[in-house]
């Protein structure tokens, strides 16, 4: 199996003020249903920090069928952001979120 062909997995790792929660939570959460609805996508988690001295206390983690499949998904929701007049780097700014985003994929051994 190529890379092309390999499942994609995005990560995003985020460190906020507890203040940030709620808000980042609303907004992260209210695009699930149309990542979900996508071609290509297998599962999706969020994960919040309940222990352990890591500076991050979100994790996101995506899985795509492929890349096209991910880089299709990231056009759509790209669309809705406009669409919606929503940019995600003014929140990640005004609520003070630092945020680290790569895709991945799996090792088979």
């Amino acid at each position: 199996m190529t890379q092309s062909e390999s499942h994609v997995i995005r990560v995003g790792i985020y460190a906020m003020p507890d203040e940030a929660r709620d808000e980042f939570l609303r907004q992260l959460l209210s695009k699930e249903d149309t990542l979900r609805a996508q071609p290509g996508f297998i599962e999706a988690s969020v994960l919040e920090q309940s222990g352990g001295p890591g500076e991050f206390n979100f994790v996101t983690i995506a899985e795509w069928e492929n890349q096209d499949d991910y880089e299709n998904a990231l056009e759509t929701i790209g669309t809705r952001h406009e669409r919606h007049n929503f940019d995600p780097q003014e929140l990640f700014s005004r609520l003070g979120i630092e945020a680290d985003f790569a895709t991945y994929t799996q090792i088979d051994g």
